[in-house]
């Protein structure tokens, strides 16, 4: 009988084999002239060009095949080959915290994060997160997903609040991953923007990246250049110059809702990052003005539909309460 893994160390205490994953991807003609670690860290996002950067010098990455330079220019038409070695396992040690639980039985579990919780693991944040207070309050997620990331199949910015499901079996897991990869799991937002939204509704259908010259930031790019993002939103009260939206997501990339509103010249309150410009929100805030507010998916096992809502949390109703008190 094969021995049971669990964190990538198999039950006997050997190192269980963990396999490179290779990718492979064409560049497209729009690329022409694009270096190579550039082009790669707008379509790898999970990766930090840092690390695409390490791939490159060790040789690899492939262009057509041959070992280059990351200030290689692209043609268009090449076959890129990345190879990505996993990262060496790390042990997540359960933290007990409470959490706010929405829906709970033996396959899954939705949580109300609070605004300043970081979801996993990473630099900076290597405890008090969600996955660690997870693996506390359900210790067999540990075998669910990555070992850093025991069952979950989505995440939430650190200062953004609200639902998230996670996976406490296997089963639960792939099947929720397919789900979010199909679009059927619903996510809805409120949002309270800086500015005066004209349109009553709108989409935004824009191509989110790596910033080109903020590693660190995502940004809105130049069609054929990050990965496809959709957002809808519709407006449910407007005031001086805020005005509170519901938000929907299509796609579900990096930092999206923010940088979408942004574009648009209507930055989250509250956000520092794509809305620096702006003023102090009144009445302070804690975190962003950003809310997961509703959340809807098919069972993995049962297969009938969960839908969940959290409420507003009181430090956004204070912020409106104080706007519509103030008109």
């Amino acid at each position: 009988m094969a021995p049971v893994v669990r964190n990538g160390v198999s039950a006997g205490g050997a190192e269980a084999p963990r396999r490179p994953a290779a990718r492979t991807a064409t560049v497209d003609a729009a690329s022409a002239g694009v270096r190579l670690d550039r082009w790669l860290s707008d379509r790898l996002t999970d990766l930090s060009r840092a690390r695409l950067q390490a791939l490159i010098r060790a040789g690899l990455v492939r262009v057509d095949g041959a070992v280059v330079k990351a200030a290689h220019r692209l043609h268009g038409g090449e076959t890129i080959e990345v190879e990505v070695p996993p990262l060496p396992a790390e042990e997540l040690v359960p933290e007990p915290a409470a959490l706010s639980i929405v829906h709970e039985d033996e396959h899954v579990l939705v949580v109300d994060k609070p605004a300043g919780m970081v979801v996993h693991p990473g630099a900076g944040h290597r405890g008090g997160t969600l996955a660690a207070a997870v693996l506390a309050h359900a210790p067999a997620t540990a075998g669910v997903g990555g070992p850093r990331r025991p069952g979950i199949v989505h995440r939430l910015d650190k200062d953004t609040s609200g639902l998230l499901v996670v996976a406490k079996t296997a089963v639960a897991y792939a099947d929720l991953v397919t789900q979010l990869a199909a679009r059927t799991v619903t996510r809805r937002y409120l949002a309270l923007v800086h500015g005066r939204v004209k349109a009553n509704a709108g989409v935004v259908d824009a191509p989110i990246g790596r910033h080109p010259r903020d590693r660190v930031r995502m940004a809105v790019l130049p069609a054929g250049r990050g990965r496809r993002a959709v957002t809808r939103y519709r407006v449910l009260e407007r005031f001086a110059e805020f005005t509170l939206l519901e938000v929907s997501l299509e796609t579900g990339r990096t930092h999206q809702i923010r940088v979408h509103l942004a574009s648009l010249g209507h930055a989250v309150v509250g956000d520092a990052v794509y809305g620096k410009s702006r003023a102090r929100p009144p009445a302070g805030l804690d975190g962003y003005a950003l809310h997961a507010a509703t959340l809807a998916f098919v069972h993995p096992v049962f297969r009938n539909r969960i839908e969940c809502s959290a409420p507003l949390p009181a430090r956004i109703e204070r912020l409106l309460s104080h706007l519509r008190n103030s008109r």
